[in-house]
């Protein structure tokens, strides 16, 4: 299953809920959607689901400037770097990105060889995930600001 690390906000608020749902029902007291929403939006300090949900939503998910350190995981791969690159796409879809990590990246998952990498250029969307995915359906390249 793939990595959930990479949703935007709101997405993994109602991710939450669902397992505050899931908890709730295994404890023999199941709650409703809206109480779960709720439950959360109150562990995030916010009055109710509805502020939560428009405070989420209008905050940018991902804002990138050449020079910023960031971290995240390239092919599976833990890094950080700094942005050397960037263009914003049409229409603010997202980002093409130019990264040199800190440290060479080994990007082979077989102990009998290694490729390192240590500078990458990738598409991402608004939230910093990239369209491309491997084989099992992690993202190719996840971008965060600051460090990890």
């Amino acid at each position: 299953m793939p990595s959930t690390d990479y949703l935007t906000p709101r997405a993994r608020a109602k991710a939450r809920a669902r397992m505050l749902r899931t908890e709730a029902a295994s404890s023999g007291k199941p709650i409703s959607q809206g109480q779960a929403l709720e439950g959360v939006a109150k562990e995030l300090g916010y009055r109710d689901w509805n502020t939560a949900s428009a405070r989420l939503s209008n905050a940018p998910e991902l804002e990138l400037h050449i020079g910023d350190i960031v971290s995240g995981r390239y092919l599976k791969q833990p890094f950080v770097g700094r942005v050397v690159g960037l263009r914003e796409l049409h229409g603010g879809a997202g980002y093409h990105v130019e990264l040199v990590f800190d440290e060479p990246v080994d990007v082979v998952e077989f102990e009998s060889f290694s490729n390192n990498r240590q500078r990458v250029q990738a598409m991402v969307n608004e939230a910093g995930v990239s369209w491309s995915k491997t084989s099992d359906g992690e993202p190719h390249l996840v971008v965060w600001p600051g460090t990890i």
